[in-house]
């Protein structure tokens, strides 16, 4: 099973569930290009029916996501939606925070490291910041592996109640992803005890061939210890083996910590001080 890519801004037709989602794809073809785009462009790039793409049009211009430029016809990002863009990007610190801890792991490591999430049956990469080395396992931000394979998985697992892992994995079948996935309830079990006894887990060419992962759970500091985060350090086997992955465990244990307190201060509405950033590996 290969990982789901990323989903991409740069997709021609608009669709969706519901009427709203059917405009928020519309505004991301727009955003997806620098150029001003007129109503017969977007019949001809998205296949949508002229009347129906004049009525979304319409509606984006009357919220004032879109406005028309100066030739009447064609349309751009309305100031509304700008505003929006801007406030994101000043706004969302912790997450360039939390890129901050992850690049300075990779600069000391050498190697790709990953931030991840448990979101169903399914791991994903919240966040990712590759090696500079040419031979490397290349997965988008947005990406999504099996839980019982995967490094960041086990650990999730491993948190879980038994009860909890009986429910999520009877819904989410062992798949053979590789010669060495396990696949056996029974054996997952085992390797999920050795997990909690170790605090990090292993994906030893489980989900890709030739790749090897190793991944800490990031703990909460706030007072209800919530935490739905992994961070990990990802290779192709060729540099990296378990025993080298072990020595790497302080590094990334450190890394995971700095991580507990960004999620703690943003949980607490705290600004992040500075110098926490300079030492967190």
């Amino acid at each position: 099973m290969k990982a789901k890519p990323e989903v991409e801004l740069q997709v021609a037709e608009p669709s969706g569930d519901t009427p709203i989602l059917r405009l928020v794809a519309l505004l991301e073809v727009m955003a997806a290009s620098d150029q001003g785009h007129s109503l017969q462009s977007l019949v001809q790039n998205t296949g949508l029916p002229k009347p129906t793409l004049h009525r979304m049009l319409q509606q984006l211009e009357s919220a004032r996501l879109l406005q028309r430029e100066s030739d009447g016809r064609h349309y751009g990002t309305g100031t509304r939606l700008r505003r929006l863009a801007e406030n994101l990007l000043l706004n969302d610190t912790h997450h360039g925070a939390r890129h901050m801890v992850l690049r300075r792991l990779v600069e000391e490591v050498g190697e790709s490291c990953n931030i991840t999430a448990l979101s169903g049956g399914e791991v994903v990469y919240l966040d990712r910041v590759e090696t500079a080395a040419p031979l490397r396992f290349y997965l988008h931000p947005g990406s999504s592996v099996p839980v019982h394979c995967c490094a960041s998985g086990k650990v999730f697992l491993a948190q879980m109640s038994a009860q909890q892992r009986s429910r999520l994995l009877t819904n989410a079948p062992l798949e053979k992803c590789t010669a060495k996935t396990i696949t056996d309830p029974q054996r997952l079990e085992r390797e999920l005890l050795r997990v909690r006894k170790a605090g990090y887990a292993l994906d030893d060419e489980e989900f890709l061939p030739g790749l090897l992962c190793i991944a800490v759970h990031v703990s909460s500091t706030s007072p209800s210890n919530l935490s739905n985060l992994c961070i990990a350090i990802q290779a192709p086997i060729m540099r990296f083996s378990a025993a080298k992955a072990r020595q790497w465990l302080p590094s990334l244990q450190r890394a995971a910590l700095a991580l507990g307190r960004i999620d703690s201060d943003r949980s607490q509405g705290k600004a992040i001080p500075p110098h926490s950033l300079r030492s967190v590996v």
